[in-house]
């Protein structure tokens, strides 16, 4: 038989068990119904009211589509890429089953309603002209703009989506994916790098409010001063980018330059326009051109994308390209 202290000892062990067990139920059932309650959002159009963390959502950028993933959030509808069938190579088989509903231009609001969404993620400067017929619909929270800093708008999709801690985990990693890249290229990540996109009809010298200008400043990579004079504040695109003609070629050169091609479907007149610039004897003159560093890259992981996934694979392939030597 049991002493009476052991009869005590084991009675006061019950009860703690009981009163620790009810705690924790009770911590649980705080923590699942904050995830059950409304919660507001302030965006680019306002204020929104989410009444709940969100199972059913569309998303109209491409970015926001790599946002969402990267949280582990797969959209019901999103937009088509702008190259690809309907999606970006890197992102198909995480979009199988996802209908699409326009594209970020133009998005289907009617395929967007008949998906019965319960959140819609957008951009004011592509969509700004149907916001109010698309928050008819579900509540709807648009980012500002599409440029280079693409953290700003994730930042703001993961607290429409109710995911912030999720998200900070995503750009933790990304952050010490960017140190693991610079201490990788050591003293290479202190070069002039130069970045050129040819499209169809247009060529362009990318600059630091551009994706990979913003990636690059991360790792620590400068721009050619020569190049300073061409992106003045009367510049259209701002420090975006500029469009130049063949005479500026000689302002392209750097330690290094990466240029890409932006050809939807096979676009030939972007192709062409590529082969003539490179084949260009200005080109060839490169100092770049001439030490072997000029290196052509994907155009949708090094640009049009414009996520944190592609900014993952980017950072891959820069280290790839710049320890090959």
């Amino acid at each position: 038989m049991l002493s009476t202290s052991k009869k005590a000892f084991l009675l006061l062990t019950a009860v703690i068990l009981l009163i620790t067990t009810a705690c924790g139920n009770s911590q649980n059932a705080e923590e699942t119904g904050k995830k059950g309650e409304a919660y507001t959002v302030e965006h680019a159009m306002g204020k929104t009211e989410i009444p709940q963390s969100p199972k059913r959502v569309v998303v109209l950028t491409n970015e926001g589509i790599e946002a969402l993933l990267s949280m582990g959030v797969k959209p019901v509808g999103a937009v088509k890429a702008f190259t690809g069938d309907p999606w970006y190579h890197h992102l198909e088989d995480q979009l199988k089953g996802v209908e699409v509903v326009g594209t970020e231009l133009e998005v289907n609001v009617e395929k967007i309603a008949a998906l019965k969404p319960d959140l819609i993620i957008g951009n004011k400067l592509r969509q700004e002209a149907v916001y109010d017929k698309l928050n008819k619909i579900a509540p709807t929270v648009f980012s500002e703009t599409l440029r280079g800093d693409w953290q700003k708008n994730f930042k703001l999709y993961a607290k429409a989506i109710n995911r912030e801690e999720k998200g900070k985990e995503v750009l933790k990693h990304y952050e010490e994916h960017v140190q693991e890249v610079k201490q990788s290229l050591g003293d290479k990540a202190n070069q002039e790098v130069s970045v050129v996109r040819f499209l169809p009809g247009v060529t362009r010298i990318y600059y630091t409010d551009s994706f990979t200008g913003v990636i690059f400043d991360q790792i620590g990579f400068k721009r050619p001063k020569h190049q300073e004079k061409l992106f003045k504040e009367d510049n259209k695109l701002g420090k975006l980018a500029v469009e130049v003609d063949k005479e500026v070629i000689p302002e392209m050169d750097a330690d290094t330059i990466f240029y890409f091609t932006y050809a939807p479907d096979g676009d030939k007149k972007a192709i062409n326009l590529e082969k003539e610039w490179t084949q260009d004897p200005l080109w060839k003159n490169l100092d770049a051109a001439k030490k072997g560093n000029v290196h052509k890259v994907d155009d949708v992981i090094w640009n049009t994308a414009g996520g944190v996934i592609a900014a993952n694979k980017m950072l891959d392939e820069l280290e790839e390209i710049m320890t090959a030597k």
